[in-house]
This record gives C-alpha cells, sequence and structure tokens, in this order.
C-alpha cells in the first residue's frame, strides 16, 4: 500500500510540474511492472522535477541511438553514415553517465525509446529515409534536447545533475549545429 500511495504521489507531482501524460503513464508502467529495483520510486534523492529531467534525457538518447542505429543500415549517404556513427558514441557516453550519477542517487531509469519515431524510420529507405532521420532526429530532436539540457542547466535542483547538464549541453548543441548543416547541404544537393 504504501508503495501503491508513493507512486500515486510521484504521478501527481510530475502531472503538476507539466509532465506529459506520456511520461507519467511510463514512470507508472515502470513502477508498475518492473521489478523494485529496477526504477525504486521511493528513496530517491531526485526532486520529480530532476527526475522527470531523467526520464526525458534517457528516452532522448535511447532513441538517437536507436535510430543511429537504423541510420547505418538504412542509409547511402557516408555523411549521414558519419553523423550516426557520432551519435551513437556520443549518446552512449552521455546515457551511461547520467545513469551512473542517479544510479548514486537512487533513481534507476530504464530508458525506451520512441517507438513511433523508431518505427517510422525503420520503414525508410535512402534519401527517403535520410531526409526523415536528418530533419526529426538531427535537427527536431537535437533541438528539444538543447532546451531540455539548457532548462536543467538553470533551474535544476540537484547541483550533480544540474552540473551533468552544463557539461552535456555543448556536446548536444554541437549535434545540433552538425545536423542543421547536414541538413542544409542535403536541401542544397536535391
Amino acid at each position: 500500500m504504501k508503495f501503491r500511495y508513493s507512486l500515486q504521489v510521484l504521478t501527481a507531482a510530475l502531472t503538476a510540474f507539466g509532465g506529459s501524460a506520456a511520461l507519467v503513464d511510463t514512470a507508472h508502467a515502470q513502477a508498475s511492472d518492473a521489478p523494485a529495483s529496477a526504477a525504486p520510486v521511493s528513496g530517491t534523492k531526485l526532486s520529480p522535477a530532476d527526475q522527470q529531467f531523467v526520464l526525458e534525457a534517457s528516452k532522448s538518447d535511447a532513441t538517437e541511438i536507436a535510430a543511429s542505429k537504423i541510420a547505418l543500415k538504412n542509409s547511402r549517404d557516408p555523411h549521414v553514415k558519419k553523423f550516426a556513427q557520432q551519435m551513437i558514441a556520443d549518446h552512449t557516453k552521455l546515457s551511461h553517465e547520467m545513469a551512473a550519477l542517479v544510479a548514486k542517487k537512487g533513481f534507476k531509469p530504464a530508458p525506451a525509446e520512441d517507438s513511433a519515431l523508431v518505427g517510422k524510420l525503420q520503414g525508410l529507405q535512402g534519401a527517403a529515409f535520410d531526409r526523415a532521420y536528418v530533419e526529426q532526429v538531427g535537427v527536431e530532436a537535437h533541438q528539444r534536447a538543447v532546451d531540455l539540457f539548457q532548462q536543467q542547466s538553470e533551474s535544476g535542483t540537484d547541483a550533480q545533475l544540474k552540473a551533468a547538464a552544463q557539461k552535456a549541453l555543448p556536446t548536444i548543441k554541437h549535434h545540433l549545429e552538425m545536423a542543421q548543416q547536414l541538413a542544409g547541404t542535403m536541401k542544397g544537393s536535391s
């Protein structure tokens, strides 16, 4: 009963802090379906807003990695493949660093990618894939990530998590610039 009550409090807090229904549902599913050690709700040292940031950042990293692995298979453009390799390397590193930091604080999210976007990309090949990947994963997703990490670096409540967001922000901004440049090159050659 105490766990169920804590889950209801967390769900209400995430909703009150502007959490989307999808994040609340993800948190609820993780807490309900996963073993207690996979996503402890009580005992975490992170505020609900910091937990929401971690969930969104983890989903962003997982989506970048999954989509970029598809890019290595479905793209024929060497520039897109090079970008994808960089995304896999950098987002894997960011993901591991974030997971290690928040695990020390008693929070272990189970990262899951944006399955709708990844599913859409799996069905595309060649130039159609390249356009969708660069625009949706490269530009749009990185713009959202820059906003997310900027917000956390300015108003996060956990000092270490705030510092981690500040440290990661230049890399994510660089990814956005790379994606914008790649998108411009692709438009110029079509």
